[in-house]
C-alpha cells in the first residue's frame, strides 16, 4: 500500500518549523538590537524638598526654605545619528521659591547645562561631540539595560566623579518594583568662588577665592530591571564656603536631608518603564516562548499526520488476486 502526505501535514510541518527559527530569532538577534538608548528623547525630572539656602539679599543663610530642582534632557538627534552613539543635553536648574516661576533658568539659584554621550547599548560614556564635563562611570541619568543586583560606579555631576551606589533591595514605586540602590558622598572640593572676604571670615581680605565643597547626605535611586530607568531618585546635597586652606565651613550655600521625585515625575517615570520593559519582555520572553512551544506542538502535529498517511484506493501495490490467472 503507498502513502502519501496530506496537504495539511506539510503546512504544520512548515509553519512549526518557521516558529522553532523564530524563537531564538527573536530572543538572541531581535531583543539586543531593540534594547537601545533612545535619540530623540525630551523628559523632565522635578524634585522637591526643604533645606538650607543662602539668600544673597539677606547674605545669610535662611533654613526651612522649598527647593525645586528641574532636570530637563533631550536629545540631539543630528550629533547622535552622526555619530552612532545617544547624544543627550541635560540641563539642571536649583531654585527657591524666590526665584520661582523663573521667565528664564539663567535666574535660577543654580543653573547646570552639560552633555551626556553614551553607547546606545551599553549605556557607558562616549567621549566625544562636545561632552562636558568629561563623564565617567556605569551610569547617570539611567543605569545599562538588564541591571544586576551588585554595586555600580554611578556619576555624580555635582561631585564631578563617581560614587559607588550598592545594591541594598527591591522597592516599590507607585505599585511597580524596582532595584534600590543607595550611596553617600564624603565632603570634597569642587571648585573655588570669587567672595568677600568677610563671607568667610577673612574680614582684612575684599575679595577672596574661596573653596566650594560638596557632600551628600544620602543617594537612593529605584530603577527598572529590565530598562535600567530610573523610577525613583532622592538626594541630600549640601554645598558650603570654606576659605583658603580651612577645614570648617563658612557658609552653607544649600543644604537638605531629602530632596525627590515629585509624585508626578514617579508616575510618568513608571509609566515609561512599564512600557519600555513590557516591549522588551514581549520581544525577548512572552513572543519566544509561545513561538517555540506553538512550534513545537504543530510540528509534532505534522509529524503524526505525516506518518499516518493517506491511503488511496486503486493505487495499491498489491495485485488483485481476482485478475491473476
Amino acid at each position: 500500500m503507498r502513502r502519501t502526505a496530506s496537504p495539511l501535514s506539510l503546512i504544520l510541518l512548515g509553519l512549526g518549523t518557521f516558529l522553532l527559527v523564530l524563537a531564538p530569532l527573536l530572543a538572541w538577534y531581535v531583543t539586543p538590537r531593540a534594547a537601545v538608548n533612545p535619540i530623540d528623547i525630551d523628559q523632565t525630572a522635578v524634585y522637591k524638598g526643604t533645606g538650607s539656602v543662602f539668600d544673597t539679599d539677606k547674605v545669610e543663610t535662611v533654613p526651612g526654605q522649598e527647593i525645586t530642582v528641574t532636570q530637563r534632557v533631550r536629545g540631539n538627534v543630528e550629533d547622535s545619528e552622526r555619530s552612532g552613539d545617544a547624544v543627550w543635553d541635560v540641563t539642571t536648574t536649583v531654585d527657591t521659591d524666590k526665584s520661582l516661576p523663573a521667565a528664564d533658568p539663567h535666574d535660577a539659584l543654580e543653573f547646570i547645562p552639560h552633555r551626556w554621550v553614551m553607547n546606545r547599548k551599553t549605556t557607558k560614556p562616549v567621549h566625544c561631540c562636545g561632552e562636558k564635563p568629561y563623564i565617567e562611570g556605569e551610569a547617570y541619568l539611567k543605569f545599562p539595560f538588564d541591571v544586576r543586583k551588585r554595586s555600580y560606579q554611578w556619576w555624580d555631576n555635582s561631585l564631578g566623579s563617581t560614587v559607588v551606589l550598592t545594591y541594598r533591595d527591591t522597592k516599590k514605586i507607585q505599585g511597580y518594583t524596582g532595584y534600590r540602590f543607595t550611596g553617600t558622598v564624603a565632603p570634597a572640593k569642587v571648585g573655588t568662588r570669587l567672595v568677600p572676604g568677610t563671607l568667610v571670615g577673612l574680614r582684612n581680605q575684599p575679595q577672596v577665592l574661596a573653596e566650594e565643597w560638596y557632600s551628600n547626605h544620602g543617594i537612593e535611586l529605584v530603577v527598572d530591571q529590565r530598562t535600567g530607568r530610573v523610577i525613583y531618585a532622592q538626594v541630600g546635597p549640601k554645598r558650603t564656603l570654606r576659605a583658603p586652606g580651612s577645614k570648617k565651613d563658612a557658609v552653607v550655600l544649600l543644604d537638605s536631608e531629602k530632596i525627590a521625585f515629585t509624585t508626578a515625575t514617579q508616575k510618568e517615570a513608571v509609566r515609561l518603564a512599564k512600557r519600555d520593559s513590557g516591549q522588551l519582555k514581549a520581544i525577548g520572553v512572552t513572543v519566544p516562548i509561545g513561538a517555540a512551544v506553538g512550534g513545537f506542538v504543530l510540528v509534532v502535529a505534522g509529524s503524526v499526520l505525516l506518518v499516518r498517511g493517506r491511503r488511496h484506493p486503486g493505487n495499491s501495490d498489491t495485485p488483485d488476486p481476482t485478475l491473476t490467472m
